[in-house]
C-alpha cells in the first residue's frame, strides 16, 4: 500500500497546466463469496480507502462530498460475475464521484457515501460496519429495519442463495440491532451513527416497533376486508388484530379526552396509555370510522349494509337472508328499524340519509314481553280489586279476573287473569315467597292455610 500512497504524491506534483491527467488504478481483489456489493466489509477495498485518505490529506473538500447522501437510484447489486445491471444508477452520483472515482461495474451511489463515511472519513469497528452492511440489505429486502432479535444471517452456504454475501454469513443482526437501540436509549450513540442508521429506518423503540407491526397488520386485514373494525377474534397473518385494535381504541380515547380537558383548560394528571394525535391519523388513514362513540359491532353492520347497497343490492330486511363476514345484515336492520329511540341523532341521521333506513310504526314493533315482575304485579292488583269488591280473597280455581293497564299517557287495555289459579299457586309457595310478598297480600285477605 506505500506504492499506492506514493504514487498519490507523485500524481499531485505534476505540474498545473500541462494538460495532463493523472489515473491511478486501484486494484480490487475480492475474496470467495464476495462481491463488489461489499464495499463496507472486504478487505479488498483496504486500498482504496487508503489512496482516499491519502487524496483528503490533500484535498479534504472533494473527498468530503463524496460522502454526501445521492439521490435514490434505480441501482440493483451486482452479480459474483460482475454483471450488474444498473439500470439508470450513475444519474445518482454527483459530478465531483463521477471526475474522481471510476469503478469498473456501478456503484450504488448510497453505498458510495457510505463507503466514504465509514471506511475513509471516519473509520469505523469491522463488526459496525459489518452491521451497517447487513441492515441496510435487510432494510432493501424488507422495507423496514424492524429486525427480529433472533435473527442472524444465513450460514455460508445458504447466504448467497437468500442474496446475502458470504462475508456476513451468521452475523446477528438481531442482536446487533438491538444493541444498538439499547446504546441509543442510554445516550451513548455517537450522532453519525445516529444518522447512519436512522437513514436505514431504524426504529429505535420497542414500543415503536410493536406499533409498526400492529399497524402492518391492520392495514393488511383492512385490505381484505374493505375496512377496519375488526371483530375482537380477528387476525392477519398470524397477527391478533382484533385485540390490537381493541387497545388502540381504548388508547385513542384516552388521548381524545386528554386533548378535550386541555382545551377546556383542566388539569391533566396523566397521560400514560393515552394514543398521539399522529398514531390516531395513521389509523385514520386506513379507515376514518376505525373507533366510532358507538359499539363497534353497529358500526360493522353499518359499513357491510352500505357495501351492499353500493354494490346494486336491496336493503335487507329478512332476518338470516344476507349475512356478510358473519354479521346478519337483515337481523340488523330489523333491530335498528325496532330500536330507532335509543339511536344517537348523529346514528338515526346516518342510518335514514345514508341506507335509507325508516323506523318501525307501532304496528311492525313486536309486543314487549312482560317481566315475571310485572306480571306479579297485575296479579296482585286483580286480587286487591277482587278483595275491594268482594271483601275476602276466597277465589275459586277457575276464576277470571279482568283488570285495566295502561294510563300516563299509554293506550289502555283490559286483561283477563286466571285469578284463582295464581292465589292458589302464592298459597303452595308461601314459604319461599319473599317476606315483602307476603305482607301485601296478607294485607288484602290472603288465607296461607
Amino acid at each position: 500500500m506505500p506504492d499506492l500512497v506514493q504514487a498519490v504524491g507523485r500524481a499531485l506534483r505534476m505540474q498545473p497546466g500541462g494538460g495532463k491527467v493523472a489515473s491511478l488504478v486501484v486494484p480490487i481483489l475480492l475474496g470467495p463469496g464476495e462481491t463488489a456489493d461489499n464495499m463496507l466489509t472486504s478487505r479488498a477495498y483496504g486500498g482504496l480507502a487508503k489512496l482516499l485518505e491519502a487524496l483528503r490529506a490533500h484535498d479534504a473538500r472533494i473527498v468530503e462530498t463524496l460522502a454526501e447522501q445521492q439521490a435514490p437510484s434505480r441501482y440493483k447489486p451486482v452479480s459474483e460475475d460482475g454483471s450488474g445491471k444498473s439500470g439508470n444508477g450513475s444519474e445518482g452520483v454527483s459530478a465531483p464521484a463521477k471526475a474522481l472515482l471510476k469503478f469498473s461495474t456501478p456503484r450504488d451511489p448510497a453505498a458510495l457515501a457510505a463507503f466514504i463515511n465509514l471506511r475513509v472519513l471516519n473509520p469505523e469497528h469491522e463488526h459496525w460496519r459489518r452491521g451497517v452492511e447487513a441492515a441496510a440489505i435487510y432494510a432493501h429486502a424488507h422495507g423496514d429495519l424492524r429486525v427480529p432479535f433472533t435473527f442472524r444471517v444465513p450460514a455460508a452456504e445458504d447466504a448467497e442463495k437468500a442474496g446475502w454475501p458470504a462475508s456476513l454469513a451468521n452475523f446477528p443482526l438481531g442482536q446487533w440491532t438491538a444493541d444498538a437501540r439499547r446504546f441509543y436509549n442510554r445516550g451513548d450513540m455517537d450522532e453519525e451513527r445516529v444518522v447512519q442508521l436512522e437513514k436505514l429506518g431504524m426504529v429505535w423503540s420497542h414500543f415503536d416497533v410493536a406499533w409498526e407491526e400492529g399497524l402492518a397488520a391492520a392495514r393488511g386485514w383492512a385490505a381484505e376486508h374493505g375496512h377496519l373494525l375488526a371483530p375482537v377474534d380477528a387476525a392477519f397473518q398470524g397477527a391478533q388484530v382484533g385485540i390490537w385494535l381493541k387497545n388502540a381504541r381504548v388508547a385513542a380515547r384516552k388521548g381524545m379526552e386528554i386533548e378535550q380537558r386541555r382545551a377546556e383548560g383542566l388539569l391533566v394528571e396523566s397521560s400514560a396509555g393515552a394514543m398521539t394525535r399522529k398514531r390516531r391519523e395513521q389509523l385514520e388513514d386506513i379507515d376514518p370510522s376505525w373507533c366510532p362513540s358507538w359499539p363497534v359491532t353497529w358500526q360493522r353492520c353499518f359499513h357491510l349494509v352500505r357495501q351492499h347497497l353500493d354494490a346494486g343490492q336491496a336493503l335487507p330486511t329478512v332476518v338470516g337472508e344476507t349475512v356478510r363476514q358473519g354479521e346478519d345484515l337483515g337481523r340488523w336492520v330489523t333491530s335498528v328499524r325496532h330500536g330507532w329511540g335509543q339511536l344517537t341523532p348523529v346514528q338515526q341521521w346516518m342510518c335514514a340519509q345514508i341506507l335509507g333506513i325508516e323506523p318501525a310504526t307501532e304496528g311492525e314493533k313486536p309486543k314487549a314481553r312482560t317481566s315475571q315482575a310485572d306480571k306479579w304485579s297485575m296479579h296482585f292488583n286483580a286480587a286487591a280489586q277482587f278483595s275491594a269488591r268482594e271483601r275476602h280473597l276466597t277465589v275459586p280455581r277457575k276464576h277470571v279476573e279482568t283488570i285495566t293497564i295502561g294510563g300516563d299517557g299509554q293506550a289502555q287495555q283490559d286483561v283477563a287473569l286466571t285469578l284463582g289459579m295464581w292465589i292458589d299457586n302464592q298459597r303452595r309457595r308461601g314459604a319461599a315467597l319473599a317476606p315483602e310478598r307476603v305482607e301485601q297480600l296478607s294485607k288484602v285477605g290472603m288465607r296461607w292455610a
